[in-house]
């Protein structure tokens, strides 16, 4: 099976933000990663990384009880913070090249508390005035809520111990690892689930 024809068309990513607090209209994105995927005999797998620290944009709040959480700090030189609509726009090529290459007509978000990073996503957009989000701009597919029906727990760490997926404490609350361990948890949800025969049970119920 093709990884369009398991989604309806859409492009599965699986995004994390760090962000300096919780108001997506008066906190700024902090950092960004992205996991990417691909169907080999019918299982889900992930593909590969990619991740931006990012500048937060002018005139926004930075709480430090975030940064407290998070461990972000921003004069590390280290950091090699980029630009917000720099970060976004490379972002998104990569997701059309990915669209591209499976065929899929648009992109969809994964996410843990997905509406949280959807919400700094799009508005993030319509800051830096992106026109053309390759993701759709309401639906997303929440692990929370899909660790809440498969394993009872909606917390990631608790999750991802539950479906025997290692989860470091140290590196949690980091775009890159909690992306990682996201992108795990889908594709252990997704590949547990026996879709070919639920699928087949749908169709056969069809009144006609």
């Amino acid at each position: 099976m093709e990884l369009s024809e398991r989604f309806r068309g859409y492009l599965p990513v699986v995004l994390d933000l760090e962000t300096g607090g919780f108001d997506h209209l008066t906190n700024p994105i902090l950092e960004l990663a992205c996991s990417f995927l691909h169907m080999q005999d019918d299982q889900l797998l992930i593909k590969g990384q990619e991740s931006w620290d990012v500048e937060p944009a002018a005139g926004l709040v930075i709480e430090p009880a975030s940064l407290k959480v998070t461990g972000i700090e921003l004069d590390d030189p280290d950091r090699n913070a980029v630009d917000e609509e720099a970060a976004l726009k490379e972002f998104f090529s990569f997701v059309r090249a990915e669209m591209k290459l499976h065929g899929c007509h648009r992109a969809i978000i994964v996410a843990h508390n997905a509406s949280f990073d959807q919400g700094f996503l799009n508005t993030a957009c319509t800051r830096c005035s992106i026109k053309r989000n390759p993701f759709h701009p309401f639906t997303a597919l929440d692990t929370a809520t899909l660790g809440a029906l498969a394993y009872g727990h909606t917390v990631l760490r608790e999750a991802c111990r539950r479906a025997d997926i290692e989860f470091s404490e140290a590196r949690a609350h980091g775009a890159a690892y909690d992306a990682d361990r996201t992108a795990e948890l889908f594709c252990h949800i997704v590949n547990t689930w026996d879709f070919q025969t639920a699928w087949l049970d749908s169709a056969s119920s069809v009144d006609y």
